[in-house]
């Protein structure tokens, strides 16, 4: 089978790539398959079967979970580059939160038996793989952390900052294509107070609000608002 030519310079690209064997890096490509979505689309419902991980190959994925009032929270931005979705394969428990495209995205899916092969068989890969978790879990424990004990200026620039984690979103750009109403979820604010912590942080020379969009200026400026 003939691997199409954005798949096979993605897969090349992954950091996860690094110390695989050619036969093994082999292998996830002929196992793996490709999926383009619209701005809006549902990539994975919420509770469907943990069957697959997930690499996004182009455009921008949003993580979300909706309560049962019906109020929805979204948990993370996953930018082009970005791989994510290893713990509920891991556990191989319905999915806990639905995967949805910002933009129109291509999307590369992981049968879990390629994944769970790739922890046996290579030791490099599942040392990568313990650093993937422990910067999930870094990342959400930073993030209640910001939650309970920070202001909203505060709030927003951590949940911007976060989607520049070289280990989780390696392939972030400084224009983050994402709504206001999208960090407005992200940091758990209402739409008046994000647009408010993102003057804020515009008239401290961090980001540039744009049209759909904002642009990281500083991010260590951002990264060090979010812990003062």
């Amino acid at each position: 089978m003939t691997v199409p030519p954005d798949l096979n310079q993605f897969i090349e690209a992954a950091p996860w790539r690094i110390g695989l064997s050619d036969a093994e890096v082999e292998r996830v490509k002929q196992d793996a398959f490709t999926r383009s979505h619209q701005a809006g689309a549902t990539v994975l419902a919420h509770g469907s079967p943990s069957v697959h991980w997930l690499g996004v190959v182009a455009g921008m994925l949003k993580v979300d979970a909706v309560s049962s009032d019906g109020k929805s929270t979204t948990f993370a931005g996953v930018s082009a580059g970005a791989w994510f979705g290893e713990g509920a394969v891991l556990k191989a428990e319905p999915r806990p939160y639905a995967v949805v495209a910002i933009r129109d995205s291509t999307v590369v899916f992981v049968p879990r038996a390629t994944f769970m092969w790739l922890i046996d068989q290579s030791r490099p890969f599942s040392r990568w793989l313990i650093e993937q978790l422990n910067a999930r879990l870094g990342y959400y424990v930073g993030l209640v952390e910001t939650f309970r004990f920070k202001e909203a200026s505060a709030r927003v620039a951590f949940c911007l900052a976060e989607m520049f984690n070289p280990q989780l979103f390696p392939g972030t750009q400084a224009r983050l294509a994402i709504s206001q109403d999208e960090i407005a979820r992200l940091s758990g604010l209402s739409r008046q107070n994000t647009n408010r912590a993102l003057h804020d942080l515009e008239l401290a020379g961090l980001v540039r609000i744009q049209y759909g969009a904002i642009e990281v200026l500083d991010l260590q400026g951002l990264q060090a608002f979010a812990k003062a």
